[in-house]
């Protein structure tokens, strides 16, 4: 069943991608959808198993790399963690596929892109099931690989060519560190799997490296580098300048990559690496740090973008930004509960989303929409659906997580869990005030597009039916899965040993203020942002006019570009334009092939004025030869 539920995408894509053009469009997404929802229903099973028997696996495919010491194996390793991944990765993907029938229904490339979708599928799922760091970074680099071709989909867009090669190198950084991290896993235990290395790390706690002319904790370097590997792929503050631009692929893109699978695998790999870093106090408070400032920086900058794709892209940053601040104050299990809720409303809102710019034609500027509730009703209560889970509405699935994370980093009692705890809280209501602007100036007020309305229509079945499940997720995932994930009891029961808590949680109750204050401000949010973006406009307008350096500031995404752009691209251009006139075709090429050639051109030249066709000027060089050969033999 795990060799089924892995393969099954991969040969998807094989299908798709080489065969296609013989099979055609149709059946080449039939088969695609097919085998994906034949994973997602086999995740299904192993869900259950691993709930209510406990299950847990280790299958070893084959021995992939056995070189001295090194030793790595192709495995499927099944676990409470790797067993909710799956759950995430496979679900999502199959309905990501049967939206794509719609979304794409005009697109040339189906195939191409179906081949695509179901190879990023499988390499998330080797990520996920992996049972050694090789492994991880084989699907790590694979899921990269595979988003470069999505958001590069359309490669006839110089935007989207730029967005993709802006998500690979700004990747390359973080998989840098990530790299360094597993050599010097290898280089200290002199292994990569997992369970070798987490039973070596108590007796290494104090072990202390030279790294950069520096002594430092062996521990604490290997977990602050697998962190900036996590940074990278799950954008986090600094390294987060890919994920916006990475909007120019298709919606379906958005949805599958970067709301709800590969930027969680950031996520994932610290709550695996658990057993590592309970041993690195500074790590934690790395992380959470990160994961703060990540959070709220996000939300600031998702105020005042107009693009509705960024919004939510801005939104996808912050709501990784609570994940991580739960991970760094060592609510692993909470991390992973809000990983698990925030797929279904984040992808419920990219795919909606995705029918609001398919019934716009393309239109992306929520400021040039507006007024078509009526137009698009079941996309509108689905996206009011996705808003509200968003938002931490009461008894909606991130009204359980959010505040879950908040209650647990309060909990934590140092510095830096309450100050994680007062920026959730401020974050949720920020949350709340983009959130809305988003449905309302989408949905309501009046129409402001240049295509005529009547033209406006709701979109297909094969659309909508991946919502409707994306809304029932949305509303029942936190209720139905808040015992099984953070309850008392579940650190021992379902997260078992694939989640390491050398300090156990908290269960002190959380004050009520503290409880009741998010849901307040969320419930609160919704009449004011209602007030401000659609029955009164003139108080946004005056807050605008009369702040327009903060408001520039935060449209332009606090000048992160700018700054990378001053910094690092525009001295890399010069340099490389330096190397290059200078040093490759002034001094290399003119030194080397160039001047070699030329050298030989001019030497040419001048010998083909010898062979004049006249007697006399031969019989002259030839005793020119004869007088030189002798002149050498006699001195010699």
């Amino acid at each position: 069943m795990e060799h089924t539920l892995i393969f099954l995408p991969l040969l998807g894509a094989i299908l798709s991608g080489f065969f296609g053009k013989y099979i055609g469009d149709r059946n080449s997404e039939i088969i695609t959808c097919l085998l994906v929802s034949i994973s997602a229903l086999l995740s299904l099973i192993i869900f259950k198993e691993v709930i209510f028997n406990n299950y847990e696996n280790n299958i070893v495919i084959f021995n992939w790399i056995n070189s001295g010491s090194l030793l790595a194996n192709w495995s499927i390793k099944i676990d409470s963690v790797s067993s909710v991944m799956l759950l995430v990765v496979c679900i999502i993907s199959s309905l990501v596929h049967i939206y794509s029938i719609g979304y794409m229904s005009h697109d040339p490339h189906k195939t191409r892109f179906m081949a695509y979708l179901s190879l990023f599928t499988f390499s998330m799922l080797v990520l996920v099931t992996s049972d050694n760091f090789l492994q991880l970074f084989f699907g790590w680099e694979g899921v990269g690989l595979c988003s470069y071709f999505l958001i590069g989909f359309w490669f006839k867009k110089d935007s989207a060519n730029s967005a993709a090669i802006k998500a690979f190198v700004v990747n390359r950084v973080g998989d840098f560190g990530f790299a360094i991290g597993i050599f010097l896993i290898f280089y200290l235990f002199g292994t990569v799997n997992y369970e070798e290395v987490f039973n070596k790390i108590p007796q290494n706690v104090d072990k202390e490296i030279s790294f950069i002319g520096l002594n430092v904790g062996a521990i604490d370097l290997i977990c602050i580098l697998l962190f900036i590997g996590a940074m990278g792929k799950s954008a986090q503050f600094l390294l987060h300048t890919w994920l916006p631009d990475a909007m120019e692929g298709p919606t379906p893109v958005s949805a599958l990559i970067h709301a709800a699978t590969m930027v969680t695998a950031g996520v994932f790999l610290v709550v695996r690496c658990s057993p590592i870093f309970e041993y690195s106090q500074l790590a934690l408070n790395t992380i959470c740090t990160v994961g703060m400032t990540t959070a709220f920086f996000a939300a600031t900058v998702a105020l005042v973008q107009k693009d509705i794709k960024k919004i939510i892209a801005y939104s996808t940053c912050s709501q990784l930004g609570y994940m991580f601040f739960a991970a760094g104050v060592g609510a692993y299990n909470v991390a992973m509960f809000h990983l698990f809720t925030h797929a279904f409303f984040k992808a419920l809102l990219f795919l909606g989303s995705g029918s609001v710019i398919h019934a716009f034609k393309d239109e992306q500027d929520i400021t040039k929409m507006g007024g078509v509730w009526k137009k698009l009703p079941y996309t509108w209560i689905l996206m009011v659906i996705g808003t509200l889970a968003l938002t931490g509405f009461p008894f909606l699935s991130g009204y359980y997580s959010k505040d879950a994370i908040i209650e647990f980093a309060y909990l934590k009692g140092n510095k830096f869990g309450y100050s994680a705890a007062f920026i959730g809280i401020f974050t949720a209501l920020l949350t709340a005030l983009y959130s809305w602007r988003l449905i309302f100036k989408t949905f309501h007020g009046s129409y402001s597009n240049d295509l005529k309305i009547e033209k406006i229509h709701e979109s297909p079945f094969v659309m909508l039916i991946p919502l409707m499940i994306l809304g029932i997720g949305s509303i029942l995932a936190g209720f139905l899965f808040k015992d099984l994930f953070i309850g008392y009891n579940s650190a021992d029961y379902f997260w078992s040993d694939s989640i390491k808590f050398l300090i156990p949680l908290s269960n002190e109750h959380p004050p009520y203020w503290i409880i009741y204050s998010t849901p307040i401000l969320v419930v609160l949010s919704t009449p004011i942002s209602y007030y401000l973006f659609v029955k009164n406009k003139s108080i946004t307008t005056w807050f605008v006019n009369e702040n327009k350096p903060l408001y520039n500031f935060l449209l332009n995404k606090w000048y992160f570009d700018e700054l990378y752009d001053y910094i690092f691209i525009r001295p890399s251009k010069r340099l490389g334009i330096f190397f290059w006139k200078n040093v490759d075709i002034n001094t290399i090429d003119k030194f080397g092939p160039d001047g070699i050639s030329n050298l030989i051109k001019k030497l040419s030249n001048k010998a083909i004025k010898f062979q004049s066709g006249y007697i006399y000027q031969y019989a002259f060089v030839m005793l020119l030869g004869f007088t030189a050969l002798l002149t050498y033999l006699i001195v010699s």
